[in-house]
């Protein structure tokens, strides 16, 4: 009797396998090792064509397939389906007149800003350099630009997919603009995308990086991050970032097994002015670590250093109306108990606003963003109580700032358990819906968040 896996193996040329099968249990896991994604099978597709023979296959045998590029935002609602890894998929084309990119879905954005670095231009790059480029737009893409230059989404020109009959298409506002639409911010339930071509801008001069306080300084922090993002320019992006290192020989005493406060900054422009944006900080004594000076753009992924390898992360994020006095008061006192963020390992506030809160012309399922904040909590799941108390301390900070949060979240940062309707206003959910069932009725495709779900 032959198994989808023999199927599959006759099929395509790139790797097969199986549960039983040497490295399965690797494969099938997303990039946060806390969620469990218990697949038919994992195939490793060496281009488009494998791709279109895998859907076919999926179809004939009654199965759902689920891409997953990197798997940055898996969210452990894949059991049962083929998982298509699409990483050797490694086109990247950069098209300087045009100020263009074309990446297939295996390129990661530091491969995209390395290459387009090199002609004074930039894409709307994820904080990670990590993430990969097709994925991340696909869920929005929130990135340091996004302040002058709104969604990434939303600066995406073209898609090359295949459908759920197995049939490649390419995908433009022209041509196909309901697929177009719904896949610019809906997620990867419609289609799957094997290469995308997006914007780039110019990025002749950036400036960035952390500086670090101990935690006893994060009320005065917070008011500085207040300050500076309430009169920053859309080219200047700060966050605001509690953290709490692990107890590691390497690092600093100060930071040994300690919480700290910090603000991460990025600028678009001239090093000089950037620094002079950020003059509120000067005032803030005690600084550890001071990161910041000119960078080139392909060096982006280092001012939020965030991990360049997969762990046991657990997320949670809320979109925030206001960071008034209540709110901050708030939310440190939320977040800090006995100096500590303990058990979580990060709490960020992300300034948002400018471009981000305008229509652009011709949008995407994402849409755009009015609220001015982003509330992103993070921590790593070392074992099932820890995992405990980590859902447990992002729900009573989420608890503390209901009243300045508006329960919606960006697509890219749906956490654990929730749905694709926390991500979309009623009109536009209903409308991916519609296009779901048309496109795809018999549910070949299954994203990280099902729209149907």
């Amino acid at each position: 009797m032959t198994t989808i896996g023999d199927d599959l193996r006759r099929t395509v040329r790139g790797r097969v396998l199986t549960p039983g099968d040497e490295g399965s249990e690797t494969a099938r896991l997303p990039w946060a090792r806390s969620m469990n994604q218990r697949v038919r099978a994992v195939v490793e597709v060496e281009d488009a064509t494998d791709a279109a023979a895998v859907i076919r296959s999926a179809r004939l045998a009654g199965l759902s397939v689920a891409p997953q590029p990197s798997g940055h935002g898996a969210s452990a609602e894949l059991d049962g389906t083929i998982l298509i890894h699409t990483a050797r998929l490694r086109g990247l084309e950069i098209r300087p007149d045009e100020r263009l990119a074309r990446v297939e879905a295996g390129v990661q954005w530091g491969e995209v800003l390395a290459a387009s670095s090199k002609h004074a231009l930039a894409g709307l790059a994820a904080s990670s350099p990590a993430v990969s480029a097709t994925g991340y737009s696909l869920g929005g893409g929130l990135s340091w630009f996004s302040r002058r230059y709104g969604y990434a989404a939303n600066r995406v020109r073209a898609l090359d997919v295949v459908d759920a009959e197995g049939a490649r298409n390419r995908v433009t506002a022209d041509a196909d603009a309901d697929l177009f639409w719904a896949l610019r911010g809906g997620g990867g339930d419609f289609a799957l995308v094997t290469a995308i071509e997006f914007d780039l801008f110019p990025a002749p001069q950036l400036y960035g990086g952390r500086v670090l306080w101990p935690v006893a300084r994060a009320e005065e922090v917070l008011s500085a991050f207040r300050d500076i993002s309430a009169a920053a320019p859309q080219e200047l992006t700060v966050w605001f970032v509690l953290l709490r290192f692990p107890p590691l020989p390497e690092l600093p005493g100060p930071l040994r097994g300690r919480s700290a406060v910090a603000i991460d900054a990025a600028y678009l422009g001239d090093p000089a002015e950037g620094r002079a944006l950020l003059h509120r900080l000067e005032r803030i004594p005690d600084v550890i670590l001071d990161t910041r000076a000119a960078l080139p753009v392909d060096a982006l992924g280092s001012v939020s250093t965030e991990p360049a390898e997969p762990g046991p992360a657990l997320w949670r994020s809320e979109v925030l109306t206001r960071l008034d006095d209540a709110a901050a008061t708030t939310l440190l006192s939320a977040a800090i108990e006995s100096g500590t963020v303990d058990p979580l390992v990060r709490v960020e506030v992300r300034h948002l606003g400018g471009a981000l809160r305008v229509r652009a012309e011709n949008e995407g399922a994402c849409g755009h963003l009015a609220e001015p904040y982003l509330l992103v909590m993070v921590g790593d799941v070392v074992s099932p109580e820890v995992g405990e108390a980590v859902k447990e301390r992002h729900a009573a900070i989420s608890r503390a700032l209901t009243p300045y949060a508006t329960g919606r979240k960006p697509f890219n940062y749906l956490g654990y358990g929730e749905k694709a309707a926390s991500a979309f206003p009623c009109e536009v959910l209903a409308r991916l819906r519609d296009i779901k069932r048309r496109r795809d009725p018999d549910g070949v495709f299954r994203s990280n968040h099902p729209v149907l779900a």
